[in-house]
């Protein structure tokens, strides 16, 4: 055995045979190893050692490359064993010594080439062309493995000929290039090898051609391109070369644009496929591939990263830390497990680098003899064997149990539910009534009926094979869950509407037979509401809210996710279709959960409009920030315009599908701003109300602008304040009562708060503004009468309510300047009431109506239809009590 003789590595030595060999042939590396141990092997290092490696022959170049191994090893290992170090620093390191070695060889490969061949031109471009060499697996991720093989893919830009003496192809120079390349790393010498390369990864494996053009590349992932495939290019990373260009081709094979719920099972099937491998080897020992290895946790990451990736680029990071820790911070998985997965990986992955220590040998099987097993236990920090193996044990089933809990499949493939047949044989009839019946359905022939239909439709017999099995897996338990509901008829008719339009996205049926949790959530939604049932339907992607129900019911935190939506639409920040998109989503999103919260019984009305105000505000700043950046010739990094405002988003009395009532306003003495802002005022109205393939955002009215439908769009200050004071009816003051600033300039927005009281404040004659608010609300009868279904115009309804408390703002504001907060009708009224106004048992009878009547027009729309008699008689007293106070107030019988 060797003998030691700097003490300092005395842990390394007596861990690593490949180490004792290492300084037995190389005496001095002991000495320069000890002293150096205090400091990481770093890059600039590495740079320095090969500064003149490429200008030498091939076999002086080989011969540094693996000179520099050998010296970054030794460090590597010495400083780890004596606890110098962790796994941040070996993986850096050994991915710094990959990079710089492929570099380096890279170059000295060109110039021995070059004489010859001269340089590579592109047919098209007439540039030189350049090999991108691609960093797969760890590499890709600069997570390596100590004594890993590398995995690389070789891709050239364009086809064309080199400019030398001998002309050959750019698709045989480049072959040439790599050849050589992997020639100085992988070649063994009597220095060893710097790398094993693996190219095994390229398009057709080992029986393609070794370097593809971005044309052939491309087809391939598009023809040939298999799921596995995905998985392995998530880590890919151009290591040299126009790596920008080549992602750009790549990632929309690897990203899905939509929410690839497949992914599972793809992934399942290839753990599957691992699994028996390992099994049928006796290799369940490989804590690398064996159950509960580090393959399952990379698996848990990548999964995510296949769903969800294309919309969300966060998730399209590298190293599998990172990407844990970003789907705990996004609620993906429970804080507790990724806590779990992290431990049980840096774990895991040291044991596997002690394991490569002993002899330099790419292996993770775990050792058979005793000598092996006292170096592991003891450099991983334990007594004996027993103990141990008796720790990984926990980690592995820790991790198994996790990636079960991800990976578990939703059925048994020779499962048949209970309720299948009433399915799968429909179309025959026989038997499908009594056992519809059994289970609840008052109407067994009409679901029978549509459930053939959607059998025998060509939409059905078209699907693939792959889809019409979840299909067939989804509709049994929904058939179930739905009869659990008083409406099970409905509830499950609803569904099929839903599963008849998305059943030509795979994605989405794949997502509800991954979670068969969500169908009972869906079921719960769709019997509860026709207006919700109808919303989900147009916007499927929102199934994926169904998955998590501590995200679907958290009360929402709209500064953070602001945030959230900012930074999303930072990744997408040349494309502005993309991010009007992303907008769309947020929006519908954010509006569902609050939906199912409502449903629940989670939300008063109030606190609903709230949200669903600070929703409309959030994303009208989001719609400021992002449509400014597309205005030309800006002369301002921030504009000074404000949106305001008016109706139910000024009275922050927003529904389900309520417009948007906006004025815009800025205040710029530059003499393009009027031109700037109208231009800019368009750009917002196309991104809140255009219809993309994510849906529209708002309806957005602009009538309450100065002038109506005939004034400017956009109007200054000054302006604002002259129409105001010179040229506004009464019911634009009236409309003042529901004003506020909503989004841009806070400067605006204060400046527009006190014009607004001003006016608020102005002296009135009362006769004269009871008269005008009369006759506006005979006016707005001619077209909407006074029906007694209609909770909102009926007499003694919402807009009575309204128009009385607009009168007793602008007739008593004057006196009482409390009168002019915006804190809506029922606090308003009870202002009133405080100042003797109004009665204050009256002002509480017209509070109620007016909160109960806004209760029956949300559920009405919820529900799809108007109230009942019964709920209408419920509030003759309420109705006549406001009626009383229209009279006693503005003089009229109602």
């Amino acid at each position: 055995m060797y003998a030691v003789t700097h003490s300092s590595l005395a842990p390394a030595v007596n861990h690593s045979r490949y180490l004792q060999r290492l300084f037995t042939r190389y005496p001095e590396l002991e000495a320069q190893t000890a002293a150096a141990l205090d400091k990481p092997f770093s890059r600039d290092e590495m740079l320095t050692a090969l500064a003149t490696c490429a200008e030498h022959d091939e076999p002086t170049a080989s011969r540094t490359l693996r000179l520099l191994r050998m010296h970054v090893m030794a460090r590597l290992i010495a400083r780890e064993l004596a606890g110098l170090s962790d796994l941040d620093e070996a993986v850096a390191v050994i991915s710094d010594l990959a990079e710089v070695s492929i570099a380096c060889a890279l170059e000295t490969a060109r110039r021995q080439l070059h004489e010859r061949y001269g340089d590579p031109v592109g047919e098209e471009s007439g540039t030189v062309q350049q090999l991108i060499v691609v960093g797969m697996g760890k590499l890709g991720g600069r997570e390596l493995n100590v004594s890993s093989d590398i995995d690389l893919i070789f891709v050239y830009p364009e086809d064309g000929e080199t400019t030398g003496p001998r002309k050959v192809s750019n698709h045989q120079y480049f072959g040439l290039l790599g050849k050589a390349l992997i020639q100085l790393i992988g070649h063994p010498t009597d220095e060893g090898m710097v790398f094993r390369v693996d190219m095994r990864l390229r398009p057709f494996g080992d029986s393609g051609p070794l370097v593809s053009s971005f044309g052939a590349l491309e087809n391939y992932l598009q023809t040939q391109g298999r799921e596995w495939e995905r998985y392995a290019w998530i880590k890919g990373r151009p290591l040299t070369g126009d790596g920008d260009a080549l992602m750009q081709l790549v990632r929309p094979f690897v990203y899905r644009k939509y929410l690839d719920y497949g992914a599972y099972r793809s992934m399942r099937e290839l753990h599957s496929q691992i699994r028996h491998e390992v099994t049928r080897k006796d290799r369940l020992d490989n804590i690398k591939l064996g159950p509960g290895g580090i393959r399952e946790i990379e698996f848990i990451g990548q999964v995510f990263q296949l769903i969800r990736g294309g919309r969300d680029k966060t998730l399209q990071q590298r190293a599998t830390r990172v990407i844990l820790t970003e789907l705990a911070n996004q609620g993906l998985l429970p804080q507790d497990a990724v806590s779990e997965l992290l431990g049980a990986y840096v774990f895991l992955r040291n044991l596997e680098h002690r394991l490569m220590y002993i002899d330099d040998a790419q292996t993770q099987m775990l050792p058979g003899n005793d000598d092996d097993r006292a170096r592991i236990a003891s450099s991983m920090g334990y007594a004996d064997w027993t103990a141990f193996y008796q720790g990984l044990s926990e980690w592995r089933g820790m991790v198994n149990r996790h990636f079960e809990q991800v990976f578990v499949s939703p059925q048994a493939e020779d499962e048949s539910h209970p309720q299948a047949d009433l399915w799968l044989s429909a179309q025959d009839g026989e038997g499908i009534d009594e056992g519809l019946v059994k289970l609840g359905y008052a109407d067994p022939a009409e679901i029978r009926r549509r459930l053939a239909g959607m059998q025998s439709s060509s939409r059905y017999q078209q699907m693939s094979d792959r889809s019409r099995q979840r299909m067939d897996a989804i509709l049994p338990p929904l058939i179930e869950v739905a009869a659990g509901y008083p409406n099970p008829d409905t509830t499950l008719l609803r569904i099929l509407d839903l599963l008849e339009s998305i059943g030509r996205r795979e994605s989405y049926l794949a997502l509800l037979a991954e979670h068969p949790q969500t169908l009972n959530r869906l079921a719960s939604l769709y019997s509860a509401s026709p207006w919700v049932s109808e919303y989900l339907t147009r916007h499927p992607i929102l199934l994926d809210e169904l998955l998590d129900v501590r995200l679907l019911y958290q009360a929402p935190d709209w500064s953070q996710a602001g945030d959230q939506l900012r930074s999303q639409m930072h990744d997408h920040a040349g494309d502005t279709e993309a991010r009007m998109d992303l907008l769309r989503h947020f929006q519908h999103s954010q509006l569902f959960r609050l939906m199912a919260q409502d449903i629940a019984g989670h939300l008063q009305l109030e606190t609903l409009s709230d949200h669903l105000s600070d929703l409309a505000d959030l994303c009208l700043q989001v719609t400021l920030e992002e449509a400014w950046r597309d205005v030309n010739n800006r002369h301002l990094d921030i504009p000074a315009f404000a949106i305001i405002g008016y109706g139910k988003l000024g009275g922050k009395e927003l529904g389900y599908g309520s417009d948007l009532d906006l004025v815009f306003l800025y205040d710029d003495p530059h003499p393009d701003a009027a031109e700037t802002y109208a231009r800019y005022a368009k750009r917002i109205v196309s991104w809140l109300s255009a219809l993309t393939s994510a849906g529209q955002l708002y309806d957005v009215d602009l009538r309450l602008r100065p002038n109506g439908s005939s004034g400017f769009l956009v109007s200054s200050i000054e302006a604002f304040v002259q129409y105001q004071n010179e040229s506004a009816w009464m019911w634009e003051h009236q409309a003042l009562t529901r004003a506020r600033f909503a989004a841009g300039s806070t400067a605006i927005g204060a400046q527009f708060e006190q014009i607004r009281i001003d006016i608020l404040r102005r002296a009135r004659d009362l006769p004269t503004l009871s008269a005008e608010v009369v006759a506006m609300r005979q006016r707005m009868l001619e077209t909407h009468p006074a029906l007694p279904e209609d909770v909102k115009h009926c007499r003694g309804g919402i807009v009575d309510v309204e128009f009385m408390v607009q009168y007793l703002v602008l007739g008593f504001a004057e006196q009482y300047p409390d009168l002019t907060a915006n804190r809506g009708n029922i606090a308003l009224l009870a202002i009133a009431a405080t100042h003797g106004l109004i009665d204050t048992s009256a002002a509480e009878a017209a509070r109620y109506c007016y909160r109960e009547l806004r209760r029956l027009q949300h559920r009405g729309r919820l529900n799809g239809h108007k109230p009942n008699a019964e709920e209408i008689s419920a509030m003759t007293a309420p109705l006549a009590s406001v009626r009383q106070i229209w009279h006693t107030l503005l003089g009229e019988s109602i």
